[in-house]
């Protein structure tokens, strides 16, 4: 264990089975967090982990666009560890353009003109519905607890920067910042706190982009630092909204983006 920022805390991370929130996991029982892995894919790599550092931790397999899904995540938590503190939602989906329409340019098949309603929608379930599903879900068991907390939810720079082809994405991520900013509001004076992390590209498999492609040099084009974030990296700014270094913040979003924001 590196710390003990999070000390006798119980943190649950949506997405925990892979990327951003693998490396949450990771790195907040490094500073002595149990974990509650939730993902619709199985946990178990990142339970090894996080039992590897001398934390316990749980899978809970759970689709976050069920409300019986995410109360059951929390009331999991609860039943396993007897309370729980600390939240970040992390499960999400990309859109990405994808031609199913025979004479569409491929490259313009992820424009709102072009998109399907059901691809569209499907975004906005998982990526805010399903934050607000999740964060709901434990806001309603810290309040019972009456002990305060902290949730992290996770966005994206595309929630700032309109990207041709990822209408739904972007729109989602927008949503998830300002619903952050919603119930940072309602929950001010009870002691919970609620933050966010809009990264920019980070290598995970989401962003899984060869360095030789349009993509990537479209994206390092408008990263300064030009390169891809990790995901320890989007962690530790996790880490930092979870814990009481940043006790006297609410309805932020900060953005680990290699400087994506500097103009």
């Amino acid at each position: 264990m590196i710390g003990d920022r999070l000390k006798g805390k119980v943190a649950v991370i949506t997405g925990g089975a892979s990327g951003i929130g693998q490396a949450c996991a990771v790195r907040f029982a490094e500073e002595g967090a149990d974990i509650v892995v939730a993902d619709l894919q199985p946990g178990d790599a990142t339970v090894r982990l996080v039992e590897e550092l001398g934390r316990k931790a749980i899978s809970v397999k759970v689709d976050t666009t069920s409300e019986a899904d995410c109360e059951n995540m929390i009331a999991e938590a609860v039943r396993q560890f007897g309370h729980v503190d600390v939240g970040v939602m992390c499960a999400g989906v990309a859109s990405f353009p994808e031609d199913e329409r025979e004479g569409v340019d491929p490259h313009d098949s992820g424009h709102v003109i072009h998109v399907t309603t059901a691809k569209f929608q499907k975004v906005i379930d998982i990526n805010v519905t399903g934050v607000m599903l999740s964060a709901r879900a434990l806001a309603r068991q810290l309040l019972k607890q009456g002990t305060g907390g902290s949730i992290v939810n996770i966005a994206s720079t595309a929630g700032r920067i309109p990207v041709a082809g990822a209408s739904a994405y972007c729109v989602s991520k927008a949503g998830v910042i300002m619903l952050t900013k919603v119930m940072a509001l309602e929950l001010a004076q009870t002691g919970i706190r609620i933050n966010a992390v809009g990264p920019g590209f980070t290598t995970t498999p989401m962003w899984d982009v060869p360095q030789d492609s349009d993509a990537y040099r479209w994206a390092m084009s408008i990263t300064p630092m030009n390169r891809n974030g990790t995901p320890r990296e989007q962690a530790d700014a996790c880490l930092y909204l979870a814990c009481d270094e940043s006790s006297f913040m609410t309805g932020q979003t900060l953005h680990p983006a290699g400087g994506q924001f500097t103009g």
